[in-house]
């Protein structure tokens, strides 16, 4: 038995579908990410799970329950798990301490390691008017986690913060799998909030799932350009230039668009079997350099730690074949 499972699950809004088909299982600590274009059913594939969206087909089982939607429960929502929204709110004029007293389930030293968790500690004397927009996330957290969920659901929890809080919430959602030994959900659009964290990864686009797994495979090689576009830039040969560079790595493209990621390309000084381009622009990025080569009938961007060669120089290019993904 699955800790959670979603099975063919479909939602509609408005006569409209706005999930079709999706089914997938998450293991009990198994860290999840569910990455998307904004409108492609993220969030209401997170609110289906957590008991707030009615589906129109399937069903989600957790811990061997059914998840009932609204339609069909007076009180929103399934127990053991909870949803934080990008939308969550704080009762106005309050000291913290007052908002987690009210909401707070936990005993002593259980509810002590949860601010600590939360790094919420020192603020539970300061009213909720006087917090930053980071803060106020923690506390809206806290207040969440005092119900000591098996799943917790995090909608899009990065977006809107500054730096410092940002890498503040990885460390909180780091310690609550972590040290609380809570399984999470979480919804991202930053491939450098999810690629590092999650042990599994989802992409849905228009409704549908269309890949998944470890940040490895969906990043070296996506299913599509829709996919690698997710987790950041990347060169995409169309199918009727691809035979060179499958020549060249000794495998046959079956007439598909060739995908490759700017840092698999690599510079060589020996022209055998390489691809011959010319250097068009250098760009300048701190920690790398990205440098756009033509190549005959395209120009490709290639991340580098040096610069080649100057604009206008000709430079030679190889990629390995595992590096190459077609699409």
């Amino acid at each position: 038995m699955s800790f959670l499972e979603v099975s063919g699950l479909q939602v509609q809004e408005d006569g409209h579908t706005v999930l079709h088909d999706i089914s997938f299982a998450q293991g009990e600590y198994e860290k999840l990410v569910i990455a998307g274009e904004t409108g492609s059913g993220k969030s209401t594939l997170l609110q289906a799970i957590a008991g707030l969206v009615q589906p129109s087909a399937g069903q989600i089982t957790f811990e061997g329950k059914r998840v009932i939607g609204p339609h069909d429960k007076l009180v929103p929502g399934h127990e053991g798990i909870a949803y934080l929204s990008q939308h969550y709110d704080l009762p106005q004029f309050l000291r913290v301490e007052q908002v987690l007293r009210y909401a707070n389930t936990l005993q002593g030293d259980e509810a002590e390691t949860l601010y600590e968790v939360c790094r919420i500690s020192h603020l539970k004397q300061r009213k909720t008017n006087q917090l930053s927009g980071g803060e106020r996330q923690r506390i809206a957290l806290a207040r969440l986690l005092s119900t000591w969920p098996d799943l917790l659901l995090l909608d899009e929890p990065y977006s809107n913060l500054d730096k410092g809080h940002k890498e503040l919430l990885k460390e909180v959602i780091h310690d609550i799998t972590e040290r609380l030994a809570i399984t999470c959900i979480l919804i991202s659009h930053d491939p450098h909030d999810t690629l590092s964290w999650a042990d599994r990864i989802l992409i849905i686009e228009g409704g549908r799932l269309v890949q998944q797994g470890t940040p490895e495979q969906v990043y070296r090689h996506p299913a599509d350009s829709y996919t690698a576009g997710l987790f950041g830039n990347f060169n995409l040969i169309p199918a009727d230039l691809t035979s060179e560079f499958a020549a060249r790595l000794g495998i046959d493209s079956q007439g598909r668009d060739l995908l490759v990621r700017p840092e698999h390309f690599k510079f060589v000084i020996d022209p055998s079997g390489a691809l011959t381009g010319t250097v068009q622009k250098v760009m300048f990025f701190g920690g790398f350099y990205d440098v756009q080569v033509q190549l005959t009938g395209i120009s490709v961007t290639v991340r580098t730690q040096a610069i080649p060669a100057a604009t206008g120089e000709k430079v030679y290019l190889r990629v390995e074949r595992e590096h190459v993904s077609f699409v």
